[in-house]
């Protein structure tokens, strides 16, 4: 296994987050109702590790490293753990684990239909990043994975929906998902390793 401390570095600090979320909630030191910032802190912490593993292939061409692709495939796993803890923490800390519940749910917060897209996606990706699949899907496997600039998408317009009120942290998150973007045009995609091979070359000229 290559880059075996840094594996292992990324998976413990993916890993101490819910686990320090759900300590907090049980401490009840998250305020008059930690199962919603539970719910929140968790939905969040999804759509930040999703930007982080699709800032991976960026980061790998712009400085050269392989260590960011690396743990694309572990951080995008991670970011489906998480998109299931939040999903359950709803279930458990809003919906009390009342089914009947879901309908008025849906009628109040349409945007839970939005998130659902979301899982659905993250799920197929989740699914199918194993070896197997790649070399069972072949094409089709690099356009599957793909829904997961689709995913950014609706996870933005999910958390937009939620903090209509207070747009600045939001808009910070959208920005970042928008650069990401710009960055996966071709003709920007083919012109960074060219910008790269550059200044590598003036560097050994200096």
């Amino acid at each position: 296994m290559r880059f075996p401390i840094w594996r292992i570095g990324v998976f413990i600090a993916a890993a101490v987050w819910p686990l320090l979320w759900l300590y907090q909630a049980w401490a009840d030191v998250l305020g008059p109702d930690p199962g919603k910032v539970l719910v929140d802190r968790l939905g969040l912490g999804t759509l930040v590790l999703l930007l982080i593993t699709l800032s991976m292939t960026p980061l790998q061409r712009l400085t050269g490293w392989a260590g960011w692709v690396a743990v694309r495939r572990q951080l995008g796993l991670w970011c489906f753990a998480y998109v299931v803890l939040h999903l359950s923490s709803y279930t458990a800390f809003i919906l009390g684990f009342d089914w009947s519940q879901l309908g008025v749910e849906l009628r109040k917060r349409p945007y839970i239909i939005v998130g659902t897209l979301g899982f659905v996606c993250l799920l197929a990706m989740a699914v199918t990043s194993n070896r197997y699949s790649q070399r069972r899907l072949g094409s089709r496997w690099k356009k599957l994975h793909r829904l997961a600039y689709g995913v950014l998408g609706l996870g933005l317009l999910h958390m937009l929906w939620i903090v209509r009120a207070d747009l600045k942290e939001w808009a910070v998150y959208a920005s970042i998902g928008a650069l990401l973007l710009v960055l996966r045009l071709p003709p920007v995609n083919r012109r960074i390793p060219r910008l790269m091979a550059k200044k590598a070359s003036s560097a050994r000229k200096a």
